[in-house]
């Protein structure tokens, strides 16, 4: 019948439960809480003095958190030691009820309850109800633990995605920026920001030796920043310079503290942004040098069109073609033919050292100077020496020219000719024995000491052919690095000679392209022929 009767005033204390159990749950702090408990002891119970202790750690000392009387440290005595529930009814003491409560984050609540107001015993049902309030008092304990680690966590989300929009934002803002100053200070600024960073500095290593330093906020003592005990790092290295951003002091409510792995992971994608847009203003400043550079080449590519022959005089008797193959935008090779009048007709083959604009350029100074020459029928071994100092005196240490004329008399077949360094022109006489031209002198631009070039006369007879050539024709290499040579080349011209001009120089092209192959075009081909009828 007692059971029943219990059960029954239990059941009707349900309610009176849960209503405490909303209460605590709804505290605000752990002590707080801990006071709403004692409020639903004093109300349940009628006790007029209640003390509460904590141990934050289980061998920690207790700590009072709420108390109606005067603290007595030997009430500490009634607190015995107990890893589980651990509630006592003394008799004849200070107090009538001693209780430990370990909790889930590994504290400990230490619990005394005085005499009741009517001085009466804890009863039954006394006993039953404390037990199951101190049950709803561990659970809403836990439920704060998981509200406020909840609220934590809600807490940490949303400053991350604060941060990735920073960061995102900082990304987009950083490409806008095509000077560095600007690029660092706002990088520092934004990684500062973004980590909570008391100071961040940026260094500019080159060679192992810093370049350069920049700090945000500026004014700050770098070898604090280096030597402090909480610091992040982070850095890329670009065209052989380092980059190395450094932060210190993370701060925080609770003050200054280490960086954490999103720290890491933000200053490392700030780094690559900032990595990222020094390549990308490096690669733009190529391309724009590249762009003038194809201008260049174009100008320069345009004026030595101009200078080639389109056309090639006809010479009454004689068979005639020539042609030139650049190996690049802008070819370092030369050749003409030139009308003089009274039956003569100048042939000239040329080769500037070097390729690209400098030698286009080069070849465009002895195209305007051989022109003016040619007007005053000036000896060939004079004009050679004059050519040899303008160019001398035009042209780099390392850029000369290896230049060949013969200047032919049409009714005669006379040849009058300077070879000056170039190779060994040949002359292909109608029996098939072979002459080489080589006599004359140094190559245009290589010394001025004064050495005079001397001049050779050859006589062209019925069926004789005149070969110029540059070096591109036996020097030309296919993919094994084997070149065409001389040999070959003097070969074909025996084998081929009897074919008209413009088939020849057209038949002996296809025959080196074919040799080489997939190999690269390594040099300029420039071929002329002469073939007296």
């Amino acid at each position: 019948m007692k059971n029943n009767n219990l059960v029954e005033k239990l059941s009707l204390q349900v309610a009176s439960f849960q209503e405490g159990f909303e209460i605590l749950c709804k505290s605000y702090n752990f002590n707080e809480m801990v006071k709403n408990f004692l409020h639903l002891l004093r109300g349940n119970f009628l006790i007029s003095d209640i003390v509460a202790y904590q141990k934050k750690q289980s061998k920690s000392e207790w700590e009072i958190i709420v108390s109606k009387s005067n603290f007595d440290k030997s009430d500490l005595s009634f607190l015995t030691e107990s890893s589980n529930l651990s509630i006592t009814y003394l008799q004849n003491q200070k107090y009538d009820v001693s209780i430990i409560l370990p909790l889930s984050e590994q504290s400990v609540l230490g619990i005394l309850i005085g005499h009741k107001m009517d001085k009466s015993s804890f009863s039954a049902f006394d006993k039953i109800t404390l037990q199951i309030l101190l049950q709803v008092f561990d659970s809403a304990h836990k439920a704060f633990l998981n509200q406020r680690k909840e609220k934590a966590l809600i807490f940490e989300l949303n400053e991350k995605i604060v941060q990735l929009n920073n960061l995102i934002e900082t990304g987009i803002e950083i490409t806008r920026y095509d000077k560095k100053d600007f690029l660092f200070e706002l990088a520092l600024e934004r990684i500062t920001s973004l980590t909570n960073a008391s100071s961040a500095i940026l260094q500019i290593i080159k060679n192992d030796k810093v370049e350069e330093q920049l700090s945000f906020p500026k004014g700050i003592n770098f070898e604090e920043v280096l030597t402090s005990e909480f610091k992040l790092e982070s850095g890329f290295e670009f065209n052989h310079v380092t980059y190395l951003f450094t932060l210190a002091e993370k701060e925080t409510r609770n003050g200054i503290t280490n960086f954490d792995e999103i720290d890491k992971l933000l200053i490392d994608a700030i780094a690559k942004q900032v990595q990222a847009s020094i390549e990308y203003q490096y690669l733009n400043s190529l391309a724009i040098e590249k762009e003038i550079m194809e201008q260049e080449l174009n100008v320069a590519a345009s004026i030595q069109h101009r200078i080639l022959p389109e056309k090639l005089p006809l010479i009454d008797g004689y068979d005639l073609a020539g042609v030139n193959i650049p190996s690049s935008e802008v070819s370092g090779d030369y050749y003409d033919c030139v009308n003089l009048g009274n039956g003569k007709t100048a042939m000239i083959i040329a080769d500037v050292a070097g390729k690209g604009i400098g030698a286009a350029l080069l070849v465009s100074t002895l195209n305007a100077a051989l022109y003016s020459y040619l007007q005053f029928d000036i000896p060939l071994a004079e004009m050679a020496d004059r050519l040899n100092k303008l160019i001398y005196k035009s042209s780099p240490p390392d850029k000369f020219i290896t230049f060949f004329i013969a200047v032919l008399n049409s009714s005669t077949g006379e040849l009058d000719i300077v070879n000056a360094g170039h190779n060994p022109i040949l002359l292909l006489r109608s029996d098939g024995a072979i002459e080489k031209i080589d006599a004359g002198g140094i190559g245009l631009g290589m010394f001025d000491f004064g050495i005079p070039f001397t001049g050779q006369k050859l006589l062209m007879n019925s069926g004789d052919k005149l070969f110029l050539y540059t070096d591109g024709i036996p020097e030309a290499m296919n993919e094994n690095e084997e070149e065409y040579s001389d040999e070959k080349m003097i070969n074909f011209l025996k084998n081929n000679s009897g074919l008209p001009a413009k088939e020849f120089i057209d038949l002996i092209v296809k025959d080196v392209k074919e040799y080489v192959g997939r190999a690269k075009q390594s040099d300029d081909i420039t071929v002329l022929i002469l073939k007296k009828d």
